[in-house]
């Protein structure tokens, strides 16, 4: 981008940013304690923003912000959970089942003394890095991936079943950084009872009813609910291919998010990453991130 070598014009722009609500510089707006990252799958924004299906999950957009033109980067998935990870596509390949060593967004946290969970339902057992164990799916789950974790065993440790999410959050002891995956049969992925052939209303209703138990008493809970950033997002929708991997639902809530707020601005996950690790006080972004456009825009 060129710049203009006239003051006055770079302080009015700056003016009208600050005053709008633009730009990238998060002048005046709070970070946050803690960030959830909660990753559903496969629908089009069209089918969960504002369906009966999903009463939780549209009460969240009505109290917190929307993303309305967040678009997932590619298809198949494991590109999208890499890229808001790492920074990355590393892989197209699902049944990818090797380990990368690149920078990443553990890395980043640890770098910066901030912790991290991943909670995960259906894992095996804690530290598990293996393959899929149905209906838990590996590559819904990257940080298996990173060798630095692989390598480490307290590292590993990070890596929990879904029910240690509800006794961190009634102990407050909730890491700084969560990622949270359920499974496939909660995810919107395969239907409730397995398998393909369900009523759209079927999985949707399963994914709104999982985050209601799951995620309702994480943004109830005192350590969390203050001055804290949950976002719920989807890795890619069901038949659209606009930019890469189509046009999806992402919501943001929890006490640092802006109250009925919705967004116009395009986003894709290199820009997710740059947020989860910003609003943390984390300024080593992995990849894509370093250059991603913020998203200070939904903090109050």
């Amino acid at each position: 981008m060129l710049k203009s070598p006239c003051i006055p014009l770079l302080t009015l722009m700056a003016f009208f940013l600050i005053s709008c609500g633009g730009g990238s510089s998060g002048i005046g707006r709070a970070s946050a304690q803690r960030v959830a990252i909660v990753v559903l799958e496969n629908q089009d924004y069209g089918s969960v923003v504002g369906s009966s299906a999903m009463p939780f999950l549209n009460s969240l957009i009505q109290k917190g912000s929307l993303a309305t033109q967040f678009f997932a980067n590619l298809h198949p998935s494991i590109g999208n959970y890499f890229l808001m990870t790492t920074g990355q596509v590393v892989t197209t390949d699902d049944s990818f089942n090797g380990s990368f060593s690149g920078d990443n967004v553990t890395l980043s946290l640890d770098a910066a003394g901030k912790t991290w969970k991943v909670y995960a339902q259906s894992l095996p057992s804690t530290g598990y890095v293996g393959g899929d164990q149905y209906p838990f799916i590996q590559h819904h789950e990257p940080f298996g991936y990173f060798e630095n974790v692989r390598d480490d065993p307290s590292q590993r440790n990070n890596i929990v079943p879904i029910g240690q999410l509800a006794t961190d959050t009634n102990q407050n002891t909730l890491p700084d950084y969560s990622f949270i995956v359920p499974d496939n049969l909660h995810n919107g992925h395969d239907c409730p009872t397995g398998g393909l052939a369900c009523p759209l209303a079927d999985r949707l209703s399963t994914i709104d009813a999982w985050l209601q138990s799951n995620i309702g008493p994480l943004l109830a809970g005192s350590g969390f609910a203050n001055n804290a950033v949950l976002v719920i997002t989807f890795d890619e929708s069901a038949s659209d291919n606009t930019f890469g991997g189509g046009r999806i639902a992402t919501v943001l809530a929890g006490g640092a998010v802006k109250s009925g707020f919705q967004s116009t601005t395009m986003y894709q996950f290199p820009s997710l990453l740059r947020f989860s690790l910003k609003v943390l006080g984390v300024t080593a972004y992995p990849g894509e991130a370093s250059q991603a456009p913020d998203m200070d825009e939904f903090l109050k």
